[in-house]
C-alpha cells in the first residue's frame, strides 16, 4: 500500500494572521487542491492529514465538500514539522509500505511528479522533487558580504513530494529524534543515517503558498491544469 501523508499543521505565520491553507483558491480552499489531488491519483491508497487540534471540523466538512473517495485519517501535528511527519507515520496503518509526503500549502503538484517520486523510492528507498537552481548563488561571510559563488550545476531547492520507504524515514526520523536536531526538510534526515535520495526533477512549476504574495501566481497555474485536465 502506498499513503499520502500532507502536513497541514503549520501556523501561517507569514499570511498575517490568516489560515493559508483555507485561503480561497480557484474556488476552493489551497488544500483542498493538495488533498483532491492524491485523492484522485490511482496510485495513492489512502491519505493522512496531520492538522492542527482545532481544525479537525474544518477538515471533516472540507472532505463532504470535495468529495473525497479514498480512506483519509486525520493527526493532531506536533511542535515542530519533524515532529508532525513523525505522528503521521506513527498512524499509517501496518501494509502501507511507501509514504509521499507533501506540503498542504503546495496545491499545484502535478500527478506526474507524484508518481516519478514513487516510482524512485521504490528503487532507491527515497526520492525528493526538486527545480535545478538557475540563478548565480552566492555563500555570504556574517557581515553581509559575498565570500564565494558556489557551482550551481550541482544545485537543487527541493520541494515535496518528498517519497519513502516506510521502514527508511522511520529509521531516518528517529536519528534526528535521538539526536535532539531540528529539521525542515525530510529528506535531511535521510543524510544522517547516510540513506540515498534520488533527486526527481520537477519540470513545471510547483510553488509553495508562503505569502499573499503567492496567491495570484498559484491561480493562474491551477487554472491552466484545469484547462489542460479538460
Amino acid at each position: 500500500m502506498i499513503a499520502a501523508l500532507i502536513v497541514a499543521a503549520g501556523r501561517s505565520t507569514r499570511m498575517g494572521g490568516n489560515d493559508k491553507l483555507f485561503l480561497p483558491v480557484s474556488g476552493l480552499p489551497v488544500v483542498a487542491h493538495t488533498w483532491r489531488r492524491f485523492d484522485q491519483l490511482p496510485e495513492i491508497d489512502l491519505v493522512v492529514l496531520v492538522i492542527r487540534s482545532e481544525c479537525e471540523k474544518p477538515f471533516r466538512e472540507l472532505a463532504i465538500r470535495i468529495g473525497v473517495r479514498k480512506p483519509f485519517h486525520l493527526v493532531v501535528g506536533g511542535e515542530e514539522r519533524q515532529d508532525s511527519v513523525w505522528n503521521g507515520i506513527e498512524r499509517l496503518p501496518a501494509g502501507v509500505t511507501l509514504v509521499a509526503i507533501q506540503d498542504a500549502a503546495r496545491p499545484c503538484t502535478c500527478g506526474g511528479l507524484i508518481v516519478d517520486t514513487i516510482r524512485q523510492a521504490q528503487k532507491t528507498g527515497a526520492a525528493v522533487a526538486a527545480q535545478r537552481m538557475v540563478d548565480t548563488v552566492k555563500e555570504s561571510n556574517a557581515d553581509g558580504t559575498v565570500a564565494r559563488t558556489l557551482d550551481r550545476s550541482r544545485l537543487w531547492a527541493v520541494q515535496t513530494p518528498q517519497t519513502f520507504q516506510v521502514a527508511v524515514i522511520k529509521a531516518a526520523l528517529m536519528e534526528a529524534r535521538q539526536r535532539g536536531l531540528k529539521l525542515t526538510d525530510d529528506t535531511a534526515a535521510c543524510e544522517l543515517i547516510g540513506a540515498p535520495v534520488a533527486l526527481v526533477e520537477s519540470s513545471a512549476p510547483n510553488p509553495k503558498v508562503t505569502s499573499p504574495a503567492d496567491i495570484p501566481f498559484v491561480e493562474s497555474l491551477l487554472s491552466r491544469m484545469e484547462t489542460q485536465s479538460r
